[in-house]
């Protein structure tokens, strides 16, 4: 084993160090600039700030609450864009009503919480609700429009209104807050710095315990599904099916149960994230429309059918979102939509997506 190791292992790591050796050799200027800008971030966070600084950009305890809030915000955008890419940058499915199963799942996660008092348990009545519906859409709707684009986006945008109204008849149109439980309650300290009192002592910045919880989920997640795509058999099929079908079937595989079984996790993790939103914020009536967009926004970003480019993209918008909304109110949805015109015109397939 440990031959196999050293003759395997260590000529992989020494490839991946030769590639990134040829691309600073070939992008001297960009790889500079990306250094100097990663210095200069670290700088800002955890560096006290010089008083003529903080004059021109703010205090730094706003920056820094922007920073984290775009970060966690990031988390809980890659947790619904991760199932929209597997469904519409994956399978070619385009499901238009991937909001409101984000929405039900909230909603459903609340009524677990009520029913038994468990924050863990509602993650997992969600994730089994929705993935019934999304099996369900799967049978009765995709299967039978493949490949027929329009179609698809026309009967799942009116299934998305059907849901919606179904909802507001059974929850109302009332903004519902599912609570933290009191083990994630609280904040926790931080080594860093975003303020120097008068008598020289340092104020440390201390973050709610359950955004830093259910952001490092959201990141265990996002390594799993990308490990199951990529590192097993299973995922192995996967990729295989999307790209030909038919060879598949041959061989004796039962793509049309992989493809549900894939559809029904999809949703099911848009429903798990509708109880992180509805724990971060609240869910009400039209959250389900404003995580649509925001899935389409990632996943044009980041590429589409990449678990890395959906967690980039992720992070990208929730961090644009909340820095709009501290330094450009005005213009902080403008600036979501800029960064997608500025990627689709300089790298069309996205970030992390193939030619």
């Amino acid at each position: 084993m440990t031959t196999a190791l050293g003759h395997e292992v260590a000529p992989q790591t020494a490839q991946r160090g030769d590639r990134f050796a040829r691309w600073i050799s070939r992008r001297p200027v960009a790889a500079l600039t990306i250094a100097i800008a990663v210095i200069f971030v670290l700088w800002l966070v955890f560096a006290p700030w010089p008083e003529e600084f903080e004059n021109v950009f703010g205090r730094k305890r706003l920056f820094i609450n922007a920073l984290f809030n775009g970060i966690t915000l990031g988390g809980l955008y890659f947790l619904v864009a991760a199932g929209f890419t597997l469904i519409f940058g994956l399978m070619r499915n385009v499901n238009l009503a991937h909001g409101s199963l984000y929405l039900f799942g909230g909603y459903m996660g609340y009524e677990a919480g009520v029913w038994t008092g468990s924050w863990l348990l509602s993650y997992v009545f969600a994730f089994a609700c929705c993935a019934l519906v999304g099996a369900a859409m799967q049978v009765l709707i995709f299967r039978r429009m493949q490949g027929q684009d329009l179609r698809q986006t026309l009967v799942t945008l009116g299934l998305s209104i059907v849901f919606s109204d179904l909802m507001v008849w059974v929850w109302g149109g009332n903004a519902i807050q599912i609570d933290t439980p009191d083990y994630l309650m609280g904040p926790v300290p931080t080594p860093i710095i975003v303020a120097i009192k008068s008598s020289g002592d340092a104020v440390f910045l201390q973050y709610p315990r359950v955004r830093l919880v259910i952001f490092i989920a959201a990141v265990l997640i996002g390594v799993g599904m990308w490990l199951a795509l990529h590192r097993t058999r299973i995922g192995m099929m996967i990729r295989a099916g999307v790209d030909d079908r038919d060879m598949l079937s041959v061989l004796g595989y039962r793509v049309q149960l992989l493809f549900i079984l894939v559809f029904a996790f999809g949703a099911g993790l848009a429903g798990m994230a509708g109880i992180v939103g509805g724990t971060f914020q609240s869910i009400s009536l039209g959250e389900d429309s404003h995580f649509l967009l925001a899935s389409l926004v990632v996943v044009i970003v980041g590429g589409m059918g990449s678990i890395p480019g959906a967690a980039l993209g992720a992070l990208i918008i929730g961090l644009s979102e909340q820095f709009g909304l501290v330094y450009f109110q005005n213009y902080a949805t403008v600036a979501t939509f800029v960064i997608m015109v500025v990627v689709l015109a300089l790298r069309p397939q996205g970030l992390l997506g193939r030619r």
